[in-house]
């Protein structure tokens, strides 16, 4: 789903016939003065501050506006977006921000305004009745219509204003002469919302061969365009996790199509305007089919995950354009998206001075002023496709099809002279850029984003070898125990200026736990383990449907909604269910804990027959790549001795997806180790469910044991 997707309103009357059927930036606005301020004042989200001096009298999702709502008997229109959305900049200029409109929505509604990163189950909620009620033409900003205990109606996208006074206007007659209409309305949506994730309960004795992955496999690949890699057709998104299954199938299948589709990829989106080419760093998606032109804001969420895709490409294949994009892209998140105590920023707007990339697009005449130097615009110029007339809308963004070879041919160059001219050209220009207005930033900390990041920094460092990047990781990981877990390891879900606000949600858990798992196999501290048991033990507590064996995404803590919902199917960001599988499976494999890789292998049995014969297996990528673990068991590879550090990162410097690390200078707690240490020694063992081939001390020694 995007963000400026629209519903025609013709389309209105007709939907909600469908659906009675189916039931019978960044500156602080309180140090401004202005001429409205609402309760949003007192939130913490930038979204929220954003609509504080709104003459909209928005409310914060509570159950005191819920019990407001009940009392007044308003229905409640609850509008959903982020900081980074341009659509949603757009409705609040066009209508939010409109004296009239405001006076109407306040007379007979209660607005709420939601931020969905920091709520995404109140969004999910309303996203899912969109789709019920709106054949699936639904993004952000979200807005929905509902009864004055939160029963969806009717939910929409973005709107013009005088289509959003028609709708307003609609709703009102509606509500006041045939509420019984809107009853019925919302009694058919609540009861799709709740049957939306019926479970059929698999056998978890059953067999799980990597043979059955093969027709998925092939599925995946239908989909690739073959030219620009990525989904055929526009737009196009990033999703990582589907590349780092189809590279983990490579490896363990020997598919060469899998790994080429991969690397395909990669490369288009290095190309493309998607990737910030002077800063670092990737867009949220490109609406074009090349990867040309961004959407351009940027999220911590991509940019952690892609950091593990490339840094897995290079492990895999050592191209120096992969390192390029993981050093540029990670000094990017160090200069921009990083707080003084180690906590990761969520997002950078798509906008500045009012329009969708201005930050980062170019007219010639302006390169050519900065550069002032012909020879070198001449190839910059050439490489990175800039006209006068520009590549897009008049301007330029900067992208680029021919390779660094051919453009070295062309201008008779050396590729060395080629490499220093155009790395010389992109220092100055982003020298220059500097001196822009700046996109604005989401400065909010989340906790499941702060992990996936975590996760990309250390398999950088693996891939790199890289110290800072182990060094950023590890203070990452000591904010998140420090600020938001609590001592019987309940996480807090957002934290800006000091405080956390909302109970976590099951993908805090769940990649959390991943992200402090792989800082264990980069430092063998078991405190990080320890952690992710505390951590994985409260889910299970407070998360796990025991009839299903699934986990519901709210904790048993929360205020309920109208639906305890269940993320099953894998996005931009793997779900929260297929991620605390993979969590267990993990976890249950270091500390020899049966009773977790069993709860992991039930999940799987659940989802494998909606799974395997999928043609849409991109919604089920995270699945898969555990689907690959269970049919084929990771090697456990125990370092141990006192030279254990130097030699686990120089073997976690090789892609090894079928292999766990485990080790030290001593044997620690840990059951996989035990008497495994040899005074004076260090010995690699290579093992699976604990039967170990004959010790070996030599890297070169160990891979061919793994392979």
């Amino acid at each position: 789903m995007i963000d400026q997707v629209r519903l025609p309103l013709k389309s209105l009357i007709y939907l909600l016939g469908i659906i009675f059927l189916y039931s019978c930036n960044g500156q602080d606005p309180s140090q401004q003065s202005h001429a409205y301020t609402n309760e949003l004042i007192n939130e913490s989200s930038p979204y929220l501050l954003q609509h504080a001096h709104n003459p909209v009298n928005w409310h914060a999702w509570n159950e005191a506006t819920l019990e407001k709502a009940k009392a007044e008997k308003k229905m409640l229109l609850i509008s959903i977006g982020y900081a980074a959305c341009h659509w949603c900049h757009v409705m609040e200029h066009e209508s939010f921000e409109d004296t009239m409109v405001a006076r109407i929505m306040n007379e007979h509604f209660i607005p709420i305004k939601v931020d969905r990163e920091e709520r995404p189950d109140v969004d999910d909620i309303y996203m899912t009745a969109c789709q019920i009620s709106s054949d699936g033409s639904c993004g952000w900003p979200l807005n929905a219509f509902a009864m004055p205990d939160g029963r969806p109606v009717w939910a929409g996208t973005y709107f013009p204003k005088k289509n959003w006074i028609e709708i307003l206007q609609y709703f009102i007659k509606l509500y006041e002469e045939e509420s019984q209409k809107l009853e019925e309305f919302a009694t058919g949506i609540t009861k799709g919302l709740q049957q939306s994730e019926q479970i059929t309960i698999g056998s978890a004795e059953q067999s799980f061969k990597l043979s059955d992955l093969e027709p998925t496999t092939k599925q995946f690949l239908s989909t690739i365009d073959t030219k620009r890699g990525g989904r055929v057709g526009a737009p196009k998104f990033p999703m990582p996790n589907n590349y780092e299954f189809l590279l983990e199938q490579s490896f363990r299948t020997g598919d060469e199509a899998a790994k080429d589709a991969v690397l395909l990829t990669l490369d288009n989106m290095a190309k493309g305007g998607i990737y910030d080419h002077l800063g670092g760093g990737f867009a949220r998606y490109s609406t074009d089919e090349k990867w040309k032109v961004p959407h351009f804001e940027k999220m911590l969420y991509d940019n952690g995950q892609l950091m593990s895709l490339y840094a897995k490409a290079f492990m895999v294949t050592k191209e120096a354009r992969y390192e390029e994009v993981i050093r540029q892209s990670l000094d990017f998140i160090q200069r921009e998206m990083t707080n003084q105590a180690g906590g990761f920023y969520s997002s950078l707007d798509a906008d500045s001075e009012g329009e969708e990339g201005k930050f980062y697009v170019w007219s010639k005449q302006a390169i050519d002023s900065i550069l002032n130097d012909e020879n070198i615009s001449n190839i910059f110029n050439d490489f990175y496709e800039v006209s006068a007339r520009g590549n897009w809308e008049k301007v330029n963004i900067l992208y680029h099809e021919q390779s660094l070879s051919q453009l070295s041919e062309k201008h008779g160059k050396s590729l060395a002279e080629t490499q220093t001219l155009l790395a010389q050209a992109r220092q100055m220009l982003f020298e220059a850029r500097k001196s822009r207005i700046r996109p604005g930033l989401d400065d909010k900390v989340l906790t499941s984003w702060n992990a996936l990041m975590l996760t990309g920094y250390v398999d950088a460092f693996k891939a790199l070898g890289e110290a800072s990047y182990l060094e950023t990781a590890l203070k990452n990981g000591n904010f998140l125990v420090e600020h938001q877990l609590q001592s019987d390891f309940r996480l807090d879900r957002n934290y800006k200026d000091g405080r956390s606000s909302i109970n976590a949600f099951l993908d805090d858990y769940a990649f959390t736990i991943q992200a402090f798992i792989a800082l264990y196999e980069v430092t063998f501290d078991e405190a990080w383990l320890k952690r992710s048991q505390g951590l994985a033990d409260y889910a299970i507590s407070h998360f796990l449907d025991t009839t299903t064996h699934l986990f519901h995404y709210t904790s048993k803590l929360d205020p309920p909604l109208i639906a305890r919902k269940k993320e099953i199917a894998d996005n931009v960001i793997p779900s929260s269910n297929s991620a605390m599988a993979r969590a267990l499976f993990s976890l249950g494999t270091f500390l020899y804990q049966e009773t977790y890789q069993q709860m992991a292998r039930q999940m799987m049995a659940n989802l494998g027959p909606t799974i395997l014969p999928s043609e849409q297996p991109s919604f089920y990528s995270n699945w898969l790549k555990l689907y690959q673990a269970i049919a084929k068991p990771p090697y456990e590879v125990a370092i141990v001795g006192p030279a254990a550090a130097n030699l686990s990162r120089e073997l976690m410097q090789h892609y090894l997806p079928n292999s766990i690390f485990l080790g030290g200078t001593t044997e620690g707690t840990l059951e996989l180790l035990q008497d495994k240490l040899v005074a004076g020694e260090t010995y690699i063992y290579v093992c699976q469910n604990k039967v170990c081939k004959f010790p070996v001390q030599t890297v070169e020694e160990a891979l061919k044991q793994l392979k």
